[in-house]
């Protein structure tokens, strides 16, 4: 696979029709939710519900990326899937990190998407915003996407994916400062 340079997302749009927030505190410097958010491939490993994450095209910076995770109803998990563009912000200069989506493949084509992470004191603020005008469906398109798509399917994932990349976050966080104390305690003298 080949590496090229990243096309820019540009910034979010100023509205939509479908607007779902899912919003953390999460409890690690920005550095390290930003490093596990942007590691997309790996998130099967830390989210049940992803099936898959791969990169059809990879680019400096993001990619084209395809995703599919389930939305459990009951015992019943429903597939979902998608393409999408991804652009990987870091912090520059006066700018928070951020990673941007947008949407080029499956029923939610066009969505965007963007995940922020804000220091606090406690750690971090992560926010995740999805707008979209909902699928090109004659009459009913902006309805199914206010009324079904967007709080039974986005917010359901999207809200799972945040709280579980915010546990492995932190689980790795507490890890590195529990091996730096020993370290620490190895290395002094007796």
């Amino acid at each position: 696979m080949s590496i090229r340079a990243s096309n820019s997302l540009g910034p979010m749009p100023s509205a939509a029709r479908m607007r779902t927030v899912d919003e953390r505190l999460v409890r690690t410097p920005v550095q390290a939710i930003f490093e596990i958010v942007a590691d997309v491939e790996r998130w099967p490993e830390h989210l049940r519900h992803y099936r898959y994450v791969r990169f059809r095209e990879r680019q400096i910076g993001g990619g084209v990326v395809e995703m599919s995770a389930n939305r459990s109803f009951g015992p019943l998990p429903w597939p979902t899937w998608w393409v999408s563009l991804m652009d990987v912000r870091p912090h520059r200069d006066s700018t928070q990190p951020s990673i941007r989506f947008r949407h080029v493949e499956g029923i939610t084509t066009r969505m965007e998407v963007e995940w922020s992470f804000t220091p606090v004191t406690e750690g971090t603020h992560v926010t995740v915003l999805h707008l979209w005008d909902g699928p090109s469906w004659p009459l009913i398109g902006s309805f199914a996407a206010r009324a079904v798509i967007g709080p039974v399917f986005v917010h359901s994932i999207a809200s799972r994916t945040l709280a579980g990349l915010a546990r492995a976050a932190e689980r790795h966080q507490t890890s590195r400062r529990a091996f730096t104390s020993e370290s620490k305690r190895d290395a002094e003298p007796s």
